[in-house]
Parts: C-alpha cells; sequence; structure tokens
C-alpha cells in the first residue's frame, strides 16, 4: 500500500529513508541518482556478487594491510 507522506525537512526525509527495508533504500540511492545526473540515461543496473567474492576481497585487503604493517 503506497501512502503519501509529506516531509519538509531533511532529517525528516533521512529519517523516512532510515525506516525502509535495505532493497528500498537501494531503489531509492538509484532513483536520486538519476535525477542529480539531470535524468539523463537509466541508472545501472545492481551489481549481484556471492559471499564467496566479497569474501576473497575481504581476505586480499586484509592480507595487503598486513604486508603493509610489516613494511612490504
Amino acid at each position: 500500500m503506497l501512502t503519501s507522506v509529506r516531509m519538509s525537512t531533511l532529517a525528516e526525509i533521512e529519517a523516512a529513508a532510515d525506516a525502509l527495508p535495505s532493497q528500498q533504500q537501494e531503489e531509492l540511492f538509484l532513483y536520486l541518482a538519476v535525477r542529480l545526473r539531470g535524468g539523463v540515461g537509466q541508472a545501472l543496473p545492481t551489481r549481484e556478487f556471492s559471499r564467496e567474492q566479497i569474501q576473497g576481497w575481504i581476505d586480499d585487503d586484509v592480507a595487503g594491510m598486513r604486508r603493509f604493517q610489516e613494511g612490504r
């Protein structure tokens, strides 16, 4: 059910955005990105990454930080 709510301050808008489920927050972000670009073009599609890919990136980052801290 879609309801109409009038918000007049940025704080109200931020609070409403924080209350949204993450999927709707992402949709709002993409909508705002298109608006900020002047409505030119479409927003890029959402990219999906597996947990394994993300964990691999985290592991690489941790290893890189370890090497940096060891001066290598």
